[in-house]
């Protein structure tokens, strides 16, 4: 069998529910759209389609509205795929209790703190989601049970995370004794003892790796936000994860930790906040994604200036990273960098992802190039290419649809008329 990243990815947790339901023989269900953009890279709207789906897939889709049975009646908005977030954090939500529910709620608690946001994530039209940090136990019972149809969520790539010791991704402002409680046994120094972390992580289930190159805003410690990983450390976990078939995301602000990253080969930059011109040129050198998450950035700036419980040292990083962020979209699109929607959403409250849209055109994309990152670029940055993002015979029934326009106005989509999630409805026209 191909040892492929994409085989990698798509993982038995949600493949082997899917063959099920499509054995079963489901009956059929017909979607009239009135308008639909089912390939986005195209950009061409058709309209009066039907979309046939059966169990979990598009079985096909027609010219003009057919179908008797099961109808669904979308003839008033206008169909496409579901969105993909390539940046979430599904267990947990930025408050007042943030440093107190890491050490008061357990696993379970997470994972059921997480059944909450997946069903708000879904419905607001994100039927694909990559967590790119969370307890594993919590995180992979989410997924896994999401992929077996006992809770309503997108579907889930779950990381496994991957960082320095007294780094971001350890653990920050406590005692030392709860420190040392709860860090994480995939922290690491040195180049083999990153290797060890990797190897543990997917071992511990995760789909992708998730490492931290530079400091973060959100850790309670003021180590600024440049490189904290080294180039030995970095290039150690892209290797050690592209050998037992995972990608890696890569957490980075500072331009150094940026451009070390990218020249450990990772798959992808989360947040990317001061690339510059060498940062582009790997980047497209290397083929590599940014992952802008400027929801974050806008959100963190507002609660610095606001915010009563955000820590000092988190609230001097907000304010200095927040307003920026939009304009390294703006140099890495201008240059040509491969471009995938993502929010950090739960440092935004879980549920509002599609805000990331208007902050996107903000930096300069066009309205479709925004939808796009979250549709064609997305699936394929995740190699689910062949699943995902666009609607066609044989791909998941993964669909939403909207009233008005977004083309024209982007905020459109921050408010679902219809969402299906691999043939369910999660929210219906009439709601």
């Amino acid at each position: 069998m191909k040892k492929t990243i994409v085989a990698a990815l798509i993982s038995a947790a949600f493949v082997q529910p899917l063959m099920a339901q499509e054995q079963a023989g489901m009956p059929k269900t017909y979607i009239h759209a009135g308008r639909l953009l089912a390939d986005p890279a195209t950009g061409r709207v058709e309209t009066n389609k039907t979309i046939v789906v059966e169990g979990n897939r598009v079985a096909d889709i027609r010219d003009g509205f057919v179908g008797e049975g099961k109808v669904i009646d979308l003839r008033d908005e206008l169909v496409m795929p579901g969105f993909i977030d390539s940046h979430v954090h599904l267990t947990f939500q930025s408050g007042p209790t943030s440093q107190l529910d890491a050490v008061t709620k357990s696993t379970t608690d997470q994972a059921f703190d997480g059944v909450v946001y997946a069903k708000r994530t879904v419905r607001a039209g994100f039927t694909t989601v990559v967590d790119l940090g969370a307890d594993p136990e919590a995180i992979n019972a989410l997924r896994d049970a999401i992929a077996s149809d006992k809770v309503m969520g997108p579907r889930i790539i779950a990381a496994g995370g991957v960082a320095a010791n007294g780094g971001h991704g350890d653990i920050h402002g406590y005692r030392t004794e709860i420190l040392d409680l709860f860090r994480s046994p995939t922290l690491c120094t040195g180049a083999d003892d990153c290797a060890r972390a990797v190897r543990l992580a997917v071992q511990h289930g995760a789909d992708i790796i998730k490492t931290a190159s530079t400091g973060g805003v959100m850790s309670n410690t003021a180590a600024g936000l440049g490189q904290q990983m080294s180039d030995a450390e970095l290039t150690s976990i892209v290797e050690t994860a592209h050998r037992l078939g995972r990608k890696v995301a890569a957490h980075a602000h500072g331009t150094d930790g940026v451009n070390a990253a990218l020249r450990a080969g990772v798959d992808s930059v989360e947040h990317g906040t001061y690339l510059d011109a060498e940062s582009i040129r790997m980047f497209k050198a290397k083929g590599t994604y940014l992952v802008p998450t400027l929801l974050a950035g806008d959100t963190v700036a507002r609660q610095a200036e606001s915010a009563e419980w955000m820590p000092a040292a988190v609230r001097a990083k907000a304010r200095t990273v927040g307003p920026v962020m939009i304009a390294a979209l703006r140099r890495a699109h201008e240059g040509g960098v491969r471009i995938a929607f993502g929010t950090d959403s739960a440092v935004s409250p879980h549920g509002e992802n599609a805000q990331e849209f208007a902050l996107m055109v903000k930096a300069g994309l066009t309205p479709l190039d925004a939808i796009r990152s979250a549709t064609v670029w997305g699936a394929t940055h995740i190699g689910l290419q062949d699943e995902i993002g666009t609607l066609a015979k044989g791909k998941a029934a993964d669909i939403i649809a909207v009233k008005g326009d977004p083309l024209a106005d982007i905020r459109v989509l921050e408010k679902m008329a219809f969402v299906m999630k691999s043939g369910v409805v999660a929210r219906a026209v009439t709601e």
